[in-house]
């Protein structure tokens, strides 16, 4: 069993920057994808970015490629997604994923397994 904690949510105006974090546990890192993913109010869970397990492959949505990077650091357990240069349309709760059993989960919600309880991120215009 995987556990997945995110911190590092809050409220910031547009064009602020935040940097999420998420601790995984349960399982050797660097054996997960991971993801992130995010739901607005009234709308599906969408998806934000994914890093593969050794970190070299990452992809993005179009509406976050440019502004958002994520990273992971496999001797600390940890994935990050910096947001840069917010908008209010980023206004949503984050999700942290893990694919076990896959190099690379991609963009497909049903490919993670794992999920961590969410962050929610508010941007203020």
């Amino acid at each position: 069993q995987v556990q997945l904690v995110e911190s590092g949510g809050g409220l910031v105006q547009a064009g602020a920057s935040l940097r999420l974090s998420c601790a995984a546990s349960g399982r050797t890192f660097s054996s997960l994808a991971m993801g992130w993913f995010r739901q607005a109010p009234g709308k599906e869970r969408a998806f934000v970015a994914a890093i593969s397990r050794s970190g070299r492959s990452t992809d993005y949505a179009d509406s976050v490629k440019g502004r958002f990077i994520i990273s992971r650091d496999n001797n600390k357990n940890t994935v990050a997604l910096q947001m840069n240069s917010l908008k209010p349309e980023d206004t949503a709760v984050y999700y942290c994923a893990a694919d076990p059993n896959r190099y690379y989960g991609g963009i497909y919600a049903t490919h993670y397994d794992y999920w961590g309880q969410g962050t929610q991120v508010t941007v203020s215009s």
